[in-house]
């Protein structure tokens, strides 16, 4: 019986010790069978380096792991350690390389090696090893302004026309958080057209003028404005329920879980109005360079207008507020199913049912300015179509959130909505816009 028990015992531990045997080498499989080099790559694509803005380096190896990572700068005889990290079996890492204050301008090789876990003896498998030249630039662009002062008024647009020292990588002007891009003109200027939203008070419009080189260089001044204020208008409008019976069904399939129509109202007005609001600014960057466009905007021909922009709108249900929005746009009204033409030169840049505006078309004339047609009951071009001004793109209609036929109108810069009375002003597009580009 002993006997037997130390066999038993002996056969236990080798198949215990085979085991681990298989496991050991399994795991060593994975370390001989390594026969790829880690992966390896340093962003920015641009030749251009600054001290101002780190590198970006991403290093992966998904075979045995990532053993250590070494990154240098050389520059005029001079080698900057810029990283050196090791690593335990790491599959992928990621890092910001910032250069040091003691670079210069000029040429600078950066050089990255990787090694992996690999036991491979064969050639480089474990080791990757890249090498990269770049231009140090330290000097952000020089911006001179063409306008001393700019009268804009609450709602309205504003142009600024300047100089820069070198071609950008990005310029344009902040405005909280916006950003409206600027283009360069056929003269060499650059100019950027943004708006003094309707919301913002007077005291708070502080335009600001930026511009960064490919490097990341980047230089900013303030844009001289005098803001002009703005009383708006406010209105109140009642919500019957033969309205909700007639306007409630086209949502029905965008909020499926609420039942009462006056909630769908509610939910439309505010949430599907944000949602297509944030659409029109998203489709607000597709735009030509420069502008299509010639000459004043054409108004709805014999047509009386309905609301004006930025009306404040209180709703009113069986007697009781229960919200509150701003019509962005000038509601104009003339015959049932009456064409609507192309208010100026441009770009058909969508087309379709876009929630609370209905039926619609959105036209680019180049630097961000766009004109919105809404509520149509009929469509006649589509996307990517070239119109002529006084062209006919559909017909006036009541689908979307409209209470009867009419035309919404807007004017959009950069997506976000700007009154049109100023655009339909030969008068004011002189002074405010013509006669700062130089065209």
């Amino acid at each position: 019986m002993s006997q037997q028990t130390s066999v038993f015992s002996r056969m236990l531990r080798f198949i215990l010790w085979a085991a681990l045997a298989v496991l050991v080498l399994g795991g060593g499989v994975v370390v001989f069978r390594d026969t790829e080099a880690p992966q390896v790559t340093l962003s920015p694509d641009s030749p251009y380096v600054t001290t101002a803005a780190p590198l970006r380096l991403a290093v992966s190896d998904t075979g045995s792991g990532l053993k250590s990572v070494d990154v240098a700068a050389l520059q005029n005889g001079r080698s900057f350690t810029l990283l050196h990290k090791d690593l335990e079996r790491t599959h992928t890492f990621e890092s910001d390389l910032a250069l040091p204050s003691e670079i210069k301008e000029g040429p600078l090789e950066i050089r990255v090696t990787a090694r992996d876990n690999s036991l491979y003896p064969f050639g480089h498998a474990g080791k990757a090893e890249l090498s990269r030249g770049y231009t140090v630039d330290l000097t952000p662009p020089r911006v001179d302004l063409e306008s001393v002062q700019n009268n804009v008024n609450q709602g309205g647009s504003c142009v600024v026309a300047y100089t820069l020292s070198e071609e950008p990588g990005k310029t344009g002007v902040v405005l909280g958080n916006h950003f409206f891009p600027g283009f360069r003109m056929k003269n060499g200027k650059y100019a950027v057209l943004f708006p003094f939203p309707w919301d913002m008070e007077p005291a708070q419009f502080k335009p600001v003028l930026m511009a960064s080189d490919k490097a990341g260089n980047e230089r900013s001044r303030s844009v001289p404005v005098n803001a002009i204020p703005h009383r708006f208008r406010s209105d109140n409008i009642n919500i019957s329920d033969s309205f909700l019976e007639d306007k409630m069904p086209q949502f029905q399939s965008i909020y499926p879980d609420v039942s009462r129509p006056i909630d769908l109202f509610l939910k439309v007005n505010s949430d599907l109005r944000d949602k297509n609001d944030a659409l029109l600014e998203q489709l607000g960057r597709q735009t030509a360079a420069e502008p299509l466009w010639h000459g004043a905007f054409l108004r709805l021909p014999n047509a009386a207008p309905r609301a004006g922009f930025a009306d404040a709108r209180d709703y009113y249900y069986q007697g009781r507020k229960v919200d509150h929005q701003t019509h962005l746009g000038v509601d104009l009204a003339s015959l049932q199913a009456a064409p609507v033409p192309a208010a100026n030169d441009g770009v058909v840049v969508e087309t379709g049912f876009i929630g609370i505006f209905g039926n619609a078309v959105l036209l680019d004339h180049g630097m961000g300015l766009q004109t919105l047609y809404s509520h149509l009951s009929q469509i006649d071009v589509k996307k990517g179509d070239s119109l002529k001004k006084g062209q006919i793109l559909g017909r006036t209609g009541a689908t979307g959130m409209a209470g009867g036929d009419h035309l919404h109108f807007g004017v959009l810069v950069s997506g976000l909505p700007v009154n049109p009375v100023e655009w339909w002003d030969q008068h004011w597009i002189n002074d405010n816009f013509l006669a700062k580009i130089g065209k």
